[in-house]
């Protein structure tokens, strides 16, 4: 029997049960009978989250003496892991299982197979559904959908007090007042205070079991029908309609929206017996449940698009149209998710949306490139705010400690309000610097310049009066695209920057894909068996295996600049000749294009980043070829300490103040001088203001960071004397004191410069 008849099987039954007038806990005593009966199960169980812990409501096959009696926390055996975790376990041997916990009173010591899935109302584990039998053996596939699909009718039913009498007491929402911090990763830094507002109202499923199996079809058609009319219907947005990434970000978005296996698995559920609506959140719930399996960053955001749809079509289906955004905010809001949608993201009113809090969510989200160029500060990986949050309630949302605080006392609201109030007049006080340029207190010019990697991030250039485009990473642009992008698109985006730029110089960093920002148009099969991708097929390497796509890429910047000057950077070069053989491609184009009258570039300037440790002990042979080097200390750093920066127990735990990078970048200095090449760095550590002053006593003149940072680290410079900060590091590089860092702060302190 396939999973769909089989769990036909029992909603058929649970719709007779369901029927009849019988009070509820023998209405429950009925469906653990019909489930035991059609899995050919010696056991059915149901528990139900009651004060906190799964008391058992209802058992056929266990001693019925332990329903009501039998009760265990979220911590506690097989039941509570299902729960807690909102997985399905499938074990042939239960007792094996490190979770697994004897209750005597039960009387299940007999039993060895053991099959549970969660019983899981508004995104929350509310009961746990589970069979055992006598035998030693999994359940089959077919079983445990049917499991799930049951499961998620009962959820339904108990909601709607057809299953238990005291429903109250169930624990179904959320009612907590107390004031609760909650840590997460950092996607898009800032600080914001406003109302906690769901992305997506709650949509109640009225009926779950479906009366015309094919009317319930047809209503799915017409609303995958709609659904992809409205997505059509927002790239011809204004958003959309200026170009850029966002263009690329919905592209990707249309093929899930146009995807034939996910229609096909929401049909499989309708013949289950359910109706459109509760198919389309049976399909949901599957898709999450993948998500907490996937290790796959990539895959992860591209299940969390697919998750945006399905909100979509079940508003759709459902009438229920209206989101956050629809309905209009009305107050300066916080907008909470599972995940967002960079489509969905771009229908809010900008001037109400202050941040997003996100239980999931990625660096390499497409939903955080959109939310990025919106200046809006979202926290992803924000465990469990879904259930410990309520609409309306209170929230602190700081995106530049990785905290959201819900429902704030008076003292913590007047501390962050003060915050926020100190911080407006440092940005206030930034901005004033938008036009002066940044002067040491000895007179040294310092070039301070900015990343970009977006169309909208040219707009920072004028907004800081960063003095040019340090590092502008092509990448993003084959991050967000379905497919490779076109020759004559990647022109079109370079041709716009350096109109934004005007007279300011732009430096073009080449492709950086592969490794840990692989996509999946490239299907390089030497990147999927990386198991260190940061140092694997990446960057130029993959892009010298490659000769077609730097080919395009030298094409279409050599025509996008020209009649004016082109600056080009080659990623993660090791030796000599990556840069030499990089360099060729570019001059063979140039060739080409010249050979066909075309316009060219009045000058072209190559350099690369030192990022590869192994560079600099062969910088001397590279050195005379060089207009300029960008040294990249986020990937310089992990590649010194053989530290992950990705992994969250090592992100913090080497220091960029720590006598070893500080030394190894003083000598990049020493290597280069008496050479005509420009020395900067480019990477995270120049954005902040006391490794900024670090690397000014090392002898780095050239700084090209954030937007956000611009006016903080030319406020700095402005506070400096190079000779004095130049021989107290010296100093303390040739006798280290016991931490680097305190001892340049305290020095900065007593000099009133701010190092925070």
């Amino acid at each position: 029997m396939s999973a769909a008849a089989s769990a036909r099987q029992i909603l058929t039954r649970l719709h007779e049960i369901m029927a009849g007038r019988t009070h509820a806990q023998h209405k429950l005593d009925r469906v653990v009978e019909t489930i035991a009966e059609s899995l050919h199960s010696e056991v059915c169980s149901i528990y139900l989250l009651r004060e906190g812990a799964l008391e058992l409501y209802a058992t056929q096959g266990l001693n019925p003496d332990a329903v009501h009696m039998t009760r265990m926390g979220l911590s506690e055996g097989l039941v509570g892991a299902i729960a807690r975790n909102i997985e399905t376990l499938n074990l042939a041997e239960a007792k094996a299982h490190p979770d697994f916990l004897y209750r005597p009173e039960t009387g299940e010591e007999k039993f060895h197979s053991f099959a549970g899935v969660p019983i899981v109302y508004r995104e929350r584990a509310v009961g746990v559904l589970c069979v055992q039998h006598a035998d030693p053996r999994r359940y089959e596939e077919v079983e445990i959908e049917a499991l799930q699909t049951t499961a998620m009718v009962l959820s339904e039913l108990i909601a709607h007090k057809e299953l238990v009498d005291d429903v109250e007491a169930i624990d179904l929402g959320n009612t907590n007042t107390e004031t609760e911090v909650i840590e997460g990763l950092i996607l898009v830094k800032g600080l914001a205070t406003g109302q906690a507002v769901f992305h997506q109202p709650r949509i109640e499923i009225d009926q779950v079991v479906a009366e015309d199996i094919e009317a319930e079809r047809q209503r799915v058609y017409r609303a995958f029908d709609k659904m992809r009319e409205q997505i059509d219907q927002l790239g011809k947005e204004p958003e959309f309609g200026k170009g850029g990434e966002h263009v690329e970000v919905l592209e990707t978005y249309k093929m899930f929206a146009y995807d034939e296996g996910w229609s096909r698995r929401i049909n499989e559920a309708i013949d289950s017996g359910l109706t459109a609506e509760a198919a389309i959140e049976r399909v949901q719930q599957r898709t999450r449940m993948r998500m907490r399996e996937i290790d796959d960053p990539l895959l992860a955001d591209r299940m969390h698009d697919l998750e945006d749809l399905s909100n979509r079509l079940l508003r759709i289906v459902s009438g229920q149209l209206g989101t956050a955004a629809t309905q209009g905010l009305r107050r300066d809001s916080i907008l909470i998710a599972r995940n967002l949608g960079p489509a969905e993201l771009l229908e809010y009113d900008r001037r109400r949306l202050k941040g997003v809090v996100l239980e999931e969510g990625s660096l390499t989200a497409h939903v955080v490139i959109v939310a990025r160029a919106m200046g809006i500060p979202v926290l992803g990986r924000v465990t469990g705010v879904l259930s410990k949050v309520s609409e309306g309630d209170e929230v602190l949302l700081d995106a530049d400690r990785g905290l959201v605080t819900l429902r704030p006392g008076q003292a913590l609201l007047d501390a962050f309000d003060a915050r926020f109030a100190k911080n407006r007049e440092r940005q206030a006080a930034y901005a004033e610097l938008r036009d002066v340029e940044p002067f040491t207190r000895d007179g040294t010019r310092i070039t301070v310049m900015m990343n970009a990697g977006l169309r909208d991030d040219m707009s920072s250039l004028a907004m800081t009066g960063a003095d040019g485009v340090g590092l502008f990473r092509t990448e993003f642009q084959f991050l967000v695209s379905a497919t490779l992008p076109a020759r004559d698109r990647q022109m079109r985006l370079y041709r716009d920057v350096l109109d934004a730029a005007g007279d300011k110089p732009v430096i073009f960093r080449t492709v950086d894909i592969g490794g840990d920002k692989a996509v999946p148009y490239l299907n390089s099969q030497v990147a999927e068996r990386d198991e260190n991708p940061a140092m694997g097929w990446r960057a130029l390497r993959l892009s010298l295996e490659r000769e077609g796509l730097l080919k395009a890429q030298a094409r279409a910047l050599l025509e996008a600049a020209a009649g004016r000057q082109l600056s080009v950077m080659f990623p993660m070069v090791s030796e000599p000749w990556e840069f030499d053989a990089a360099k060729q491609v570019f001059e063979e184009q140039l060739d080409f294009l010249r050979g066909r009258r075309r316009l060219l570039p009045e000058a072209i300037e190559y350099g690369c980043m030192l990022e590869v440790p192994a560079l600099a002990e062969v910088l001397e042979q590279l050195v005379p070829r060089l207009s300029f080097i960008s040294v990249g200390t986020n990937d310089l750093t992990q590649f010194l300490f053989a530290a992950d920066r990705a992994n969250p127990k090592l992100a913090e735990r080497y220091d960029w103040l720590s006598p070893a990078i500080l030394r190894f970048l003083q000598r990049v200095v020493r290597g280069v001088e008496g050479y005509p090449v420009r020395l900067g760095v480019c990477g995270e550590m120049g954005g902040r203001r006391l490794e900024a002053l670090a690397l000014l006593g090392i002898g780095y003149r050239r700084l090209s960071i954030t937007p956000a940072a611009v006016g903080p680290i030319k406020e700095l410079v402005r506070k400096v004397d190079l000779d004095e900060i130049s021989q107290q590091m010296t100093s303390w590089l040739a006798n280290p004191p016991r931490s680097l860092r305190e001892a340049l702060k305290a020095w900065a302190d007593e000099r009133g410069i701010e190092a925070d």
